[in-house]
């Protein structure tokens, strides 16, 4: 049965996204002037209204541990990238807001991320894979929430 299942098609189509993803991610993260974690933080907060999250939402949305997302926070409000505000909606909460400076690191991060998505992902497909690879993506992340 082993041998079988070694040789499953959904292991290699699973095995093949992973490599892929290994292969691809250090590719698209090169040259941000950031750390990776950070970017994705900047990201987030850059593409959403208002660019500010509750730090729990945010930290869901990059996933971080609470903990871990804090001393992240921490980091990145130290150099000025975010800074924390109260959640005027919620007492006992603290929104992470993209200051200026962060707005400029994700400036200078995207000019590359999106050079190199260019030349690694979707410069590789038509454009219907790409289509078909979104909806493929979107289908996968939302029937796994």
């Amino acid at each position: 049965m082993r041998r079988r299942l070694l040789h499953d098609d959904d292991v290699t189509l699973y095995g093949l996204f992973v490599e892929a993803f290994s292969r691809l991610k250090p590719l698209v993260h090169r040259d941000l002037g950031v750390p990776d974690t950070w970017f994705e933080v900047l990201l987030r907060l850059g593409r959403t209204p208002g660019h500010q999250m509750r730090m729990t939402d945010l930290a869901d949305a990059v996933s971080f541990s609470s903990g871990g997302f804090t001393r992240l926070a921490d980091r990145m409000a130290k150099e000025g990238l975010i800074r924390r505000e109260p959640d005027p909606h919620d007492r006992r909460a603290a929104l992470a807001v993209l200051t200026p400076k962060g707005g400029a690191a994700l400036d200078h991060a995207l000019a590359a991320h999106v050079a190199h998505l260019r030349s690694h992902v979707t410069g590789l497909l038509p454009p219907e894979d790409r289509a078909h690879l979104e909806r493929i993506l979107r289908t996968l992340r939302d029937g796994n929430r």
